[in-house]
Parts: structure tokens; C-alpha cells; sequence
């Protein structure tokens, strides 16, 4: 079977993706394009280029996740320190690691900028701040006088990764030399599933979704740096308990992560473990009801009825 793939924002929680595109792997589905936002972007962008579903368990479980908190020596000065990177960098952390990292990757497979890419094979959302506009990467590079040659894939992984205060922002030029502020896609689209859309459709698009209880966040905000924290949980858990219409859950994989945040970035081997079966059992149970021409179906019934 042939499909799109939309993964959703999430920080370290994407190791659950992983568990969901073994599950898909094992139904014989082929990936046409893929999208994504933050760790899900991370993701659409090592299976565009190419790796499967075990290549990436490998190289998540190798991946030493506290170093995607780039520090400085003003990061180890408590609180003070923090907010001092605030001040002047605009972000707690750096996020240079992660950029690192996904470079090193995909250039195994002969990937650096998106023209190394078949056209159309990968689409990453980030935010520029000072635009006040979304990007979807590379198709927006025109307005910047850029081309997909111009981007490294892995630096638009980062931007879309830049989760705001806690990462620094991506300061990008564009070639005639103008300045952007670049933050994490989820200030806009945490869940792009409507971008490969098309009144119909030759085959699916999955959409691959976080699902949380509640909204988790610290009772007590005793300083500026617990308040910016208690704000962007909210943000980004909020995204998780959003309302989605009809047509939205029925292609959408919800799957479940308990407690775990974005930025938790010590997973530990249970927690791990935890989070690639619920993608993959998730999943799992997804295709079991799954029916694409009765999708279809439906979707032209609420065409017409919306009329």
C-alpha cells in the first residue's frame, strides 16, 4: 500500500514513531511523502532519506540525549544562569547537537540539502517569529530567494526543533542578507495532517498523533524561568488534548504517552521501551479497522453535505 505520512511535534517522546512505522513497515506500506514538525520532523526526515524502522531504533538508542540540552558555562550557574541565556541568546539551550547529529545521518544515505531529495519527498514546518508566518520547508525558500540546494535538510530539522525559550532561535539569512528569528513548527502546526491534501485522493494519508490524559504542569511558579517553562508545557500539551474533527481521526494513529513531556530528555530503558509499543500496538489496532475506500466515501459525503 501506498501512502503520506504526517508525524506530529513532540520532543523526545518521537521514539513512539519508531514503534508506529515498524507496524506499517510490517503491513507493506510505501512511503510517497512525508512531513513533519519538531521530533517528528527528526523522523520524516531520516525516513525520507531512506532509513527503515530498525536503522532508526539503532541510532535513537546510540543517540545520547542529554547533549540535545547544549550547554554553556553559564548553564551550570542555577537559575541565574538560565536566565541569563534568556536574556542575551534568547533561549536556555543550544540546539546545535541535534543539527549535528541528523547531518551525519542522513549524509550516509547521500543526503545534505533538500534538491538531494526527489521533489516533494519531505516537507518540515517551522515558524518564523519575525515574519509572524509559518514555513513549510522547502517549498516557502522562494521567499527568501533561497533554493532547496540552499538548505541543509538537517538545519531545517533543528529549526523546526527549536522549542521557544528553551532552545536558542535559529538567526537565518536569507541571500539578500535579511535576518529571521526560526522556532520550533508547533507555535503553528504541530499536526500539519492537511498538507498533502487533495479533494481525492489516490492513497492515504496517515496522520501520527501524541494523546495525553490531562495537561501536566507545575502548581507552583516561583520564578520567571518556571513560569516560561509552565507556559510552553501548556502550549504543547495543549496540542495534544485539541479538538479534531471527523475527517481528521479517522486517518490520524492516536498514541498514547502517558506522563512523559517534550523536553524530557532522560528517558530511561522502561520509558523507552514504554513509548515504541504504544506506537507500535497503537498502530497496530489502527490498520485493523482501517478502509481506505470507505474513507474516501465518507469524505465525499461530507464534501457534498458541506455544499
Amino acid at each position: 500500500m501506498k501512502a503520506d505520512a504526517v508525524f506530529e511535534g513532540g520532543g523526545a517522546r518521537g521514539i513512539a514513531f519508531v514503534g508506529a512505522i515498524q507496524a506499517m513497515e510490517e503491513e507493506k506500506v510505501e512511503w510517497q511523502r512525508i512531513a513533519g514538525t519538531s521530533a517528528g520532523a527528526v523522523i520524516a526526515a531520516l525516513l525520507a532519506s531512506g532509513y527503515k524502522s530498525y536503522e532508526i531504533r539503532k541510532h535513537l538508542s546510540e543517540l545520547d540525549f542529554s547533549k540535545l540540552r547544549g550547554r554553556t558555562f553559564m548553564n551550570r550557574i542555577p537559575i541565574i544562569g538560565s536566565l541569563l541565556e534568556l536574556m542575551f541568546n534568547l533561549g536556555i539551550y543550544k540546539n546545535d547537537y541535534l543539527e549535528e547529529w541528523v547531518d551525519s545521518l542522513l549524509l550516509k544515505k547521500g543526503i545534505k540539502t533538500f534538491a538531494d531529495l526527489p521533489d516533494g519527498k519531505l516537507k518540515v514546518i517551522a515558524s518564523d517569529v519575525s515574519n509572524g508566518k509559518m514555513l513549510i520547508l522547502p517549498d516557502d525558500l522562494v521567499r527568501y530567494r533561497m533554493t532547496p540546494a540552499d538548505l541543509k535538510v538537517s538545519t531545517a530539522v533543528m529549526m523546526s526543533a527549536s522549542i521557544p525559550f528553551f532552545f536558542r532561535p535559529v538567526i537565518w539569512k536569507s541571500k539578500d542578507r535579511n535576518k529571521s528569528y526560526i522556532l520550533d513548527g508547533g507555535l503553528l502546526s504541530n499536526f500539519p495532517i492537511w498538507i498533502f491534501d487533495t479533494p481525492n485522493p489516490r492513497f492515504p494519508t496517515f496522520g501520527f498523533r501524541f494523546v495525553k490524559d490531562k495537561v501536566s504542569i507545575d502548581p507552583v511558579i516561583p520564578t520567571p524561568l518556571h513560569l516560561f517553562k509552565n507556559i510552553f508545557k501548556t502550549m504543547l500539551q495543549a496540542h495534544d488534548l485539541r479538538h479534531m474533527n471527523e475527517a481528521t481521526l479517522e486517518r490520524t494513529i492516536k498514541i498514547p504517552i502517558g506522563d512523559i513531556h517534550a523536553t524530557d530528555f532522560k528517558l530511561n530503558e522502561e520509558e523507552i521501551d514504554f513509548l515504541f509499543h504504544s506506537g507500535y500496538t497503537s498502530t497496530k489496532k489502527f490498520l485493523a479497522g482501517w478502509d481506505f475506500e470507505q474513507h474516501k466515501a465518507n469524505r465525499l459525503e461530507r464534501i457534498e453535505k458541506g455544499r
